[in-house]
């Protein structure tokens, strides 16, 4: 059977110690099959030799009936024994050339990898597969290496490029972050996961063939996606589609009136409530992570912005739960390069859960990346920016596999494959506390605006379905931006404003009289293709 090509879509690791009471392993595994899943790794850590044979000659039997191979954890004793397809092992194991020595010629053999030296070695020494992670925690291995994250996995993926060893993620993937892994972990050049490494969400169910089949589901819906971002072909991206698509949204922001759950910073909290309601959407401040899971369910987008941070539990939950009911999720990492514990809190949230977009001020946006071509000073950045920001918010967008939205005397929009420079604004704005922070707000309600649209409309052009969230999530980005900067330039010449304090009341009141008119006449737009 090894001879065949494997599928690795959806891959079961045994634990019969986590059966629930009263199921019998055996008829978890089959029901399992019965489910989808498509590769089974038998691991047998405390039994005796003779009752680790004996399970794997049983298993065998059923997972040969599926037409499923059959691999053996670190025992190759017992895979010669019972002639199973392959084996699996660790960095502390038999090397892969003694164990391919010993082994059929045709034996599948796959090894666990921790660093992208390791998947580099792997390849190098001749595996089939590599089983990369430890993606997040789990409580079915013990001694575990340091978690990776799902952001960390693509570094590790871009070492398969130009090969045809195979990968799955492990440690801790469950359904309810199947779908981010797979997505968040693409490597910049476009290197994806061939599948999911499962124990628990599988072993533990009641009912291993519900388990199975949505796990199954979840794999196959990324598979047949384009491993682009949220947004259309870019050949459609020019200055006036943006402009007009961007300027629609005005409208439909009025028509859906969204929910706009926002955890946001003290300090800006009632103005961006304001702009919320000015735009014709309304807002909710919450951030108990007691409610996340009710409130994801009726909200049109989540925003997350940690200039204060408080609940980062609420936080983390809100992201899971957003992802989970497929709602856009604005991340916003306000300061986050003013100490260690913003930026370790930035990539807690960026591996829990898959955000829409990420809005933030050169300096942000350069810890985010890790980056040191820009400095930063508490919320501010320090220098003249970045040398070429266009090349360096599409890398970017394609690295967290979201949109970038960098803000700045100019700012630039991207999916990855796409840049839309906005040049609208006024300086004023860099005078008043927390327009930046506005900014993500309107990004929010837009983008709730254009997955409401899609969900709604029959356009194609609107109806775009992302894997995610539905929608194009790149005008949803720029007519956020646009918003706010458009409104800026309208309120600065108003005859009641005299300076910053008179400024900001007029932005909210500029917010409320935007239309669709306005934005497609001033919108300064520009889009690049690089």
């Amino acid at each position: 059977m090894s001879g065949h090509a494997v599928d690795y879509s959806l891959y079961l690791v045994t634990g019969r110690e986590l059966l629930p009471v009263g199921k019998d392993y055996y008829e978890s595994l089959e029901e399992s099959l019965q489910g989808g899943v498509t590769l089974v790794q038998i691991r047998e850590k405390t039994a005796e030799t003779g009752e680790f044979l004996e399970i794997a000659r049983r298993s065998k039997e059923i997972c040969h009936k599926y037409g499923v191979p059959i691999l053996i954890n670190d025992r190759i004793d017992i895979a010669l024994a019972m002639g199973a397809d392959g084996v699996h092992i660790g960095q502390t194991d038999m090397p892969i050339a003694v164990a391919r020595s010993l082994l059929p010629p045709q034996a599948i053999i796959g090894v666990t990898c921790n660093t992208p030296e390791h998947v580099r070695q792997a390849v190098k020494d001749g595996a089939n597969y590599v089983g990369v992670g430890p993606a997040w925690t789990t409580q079915t291995k013990k001694n575990l290496s340091a978690i990776v994250g799902v952001r960390g996995l693509g570094e590790m993926l871009r070492e398969l490029d130009g090969t045809l060893v195979k990968s799955v993620a492990i440690g801790g993937v469950k359904s309810t972050n199947a779908l981010h892994c797979l997505h968040g972990s693409v490597s910049v050049t476009g290197s994806a996961l061939d599948g999911l490494a499962v124990v628990s969400d599988i072993v533990a169910s009641p009912e291993p063939k519900v388990a199975a089949e949505k796990l199954a589901s979840i794999v196959r819906a990324f598979k047949g996606y384009s491993p682009s971002s949220f947004s259309l072909p870019s050949p459609r991206y020019t200055p006036e589609f943006v402009k007009t698509q961007a300027a629609a949204l005005v409208s439909a922001v009025r028509k859906h009136s969204p929910l706009v759950h926002q955890i946001t910073n003290t300090v800006v909290t009632n103005q961006s409530a304001n702009a919320t309601l000015a735009l014709g959407a309304s807002p909710i401040m919450a951030s108990s992570a007691k409610e996340m899971e009710d409130l994801s369910k009726v909200t049109g987008a989540l925003l997350v912005n940690f200039g204060t941070i408080q609940d980062l539990d609420g936080m983390l939950a809100a992201g899971r739960f957003a992802n989970i009911n497929r709602k856009p999720v604005v991340f916003d990492p306000v300061g986050v390069g003013a100490s260690r514990y913003r930026q370790t809190s930035a990539d807690t949230l960026l591996n829990t859960w898959q955000t829409t977009v990420i809005k933030g001020n050169a300096g942000e946006l350069a810890a985010i990346a890790k980056s040191t071509e820009v400095q930063s000073r508490g919320v501010d950045s320090i220098g003249k920016g970045f040398q070429d920001p266009i090349t360096f918010v599409s890398q970017l967008a394609r690295k967290e596999r979201c949109i970038i939205v960098l803000t700045g005397v100019q700012d630039y929009v991207s999916d990855g494959n796409v840049v839309v420079r906005c040049s609208n604004g006024h300086k004023l704005l860099g005078d008043i506390t927390g327009s930046g922070c506005m900014v993500g707000t309107a990004v929010a309600t837009f983008c709730a605006a254009a997955s409401l649209e899609a969900a709604e409309t029959g356009d194609a052009l609107l109806r775009h379905d992302g894997l995610l969230v539905k929608g194009d999530m790149l005008v949803g980005a720029v007519a956020g931006v646009l918003a706010l900067t458009v409104a800026s330039e309208f309120a600065a010449v108003r005859q009641d404003v005299h300076g910053s304090g008179t400024f900001l009341p007029a932005l909210i009141d500029e917010l409320g009289a935007l239309t669709p008119e306005k934005v497609a006449e001033a919108a300064n737009v520009e889009v690049f293709h690089p």
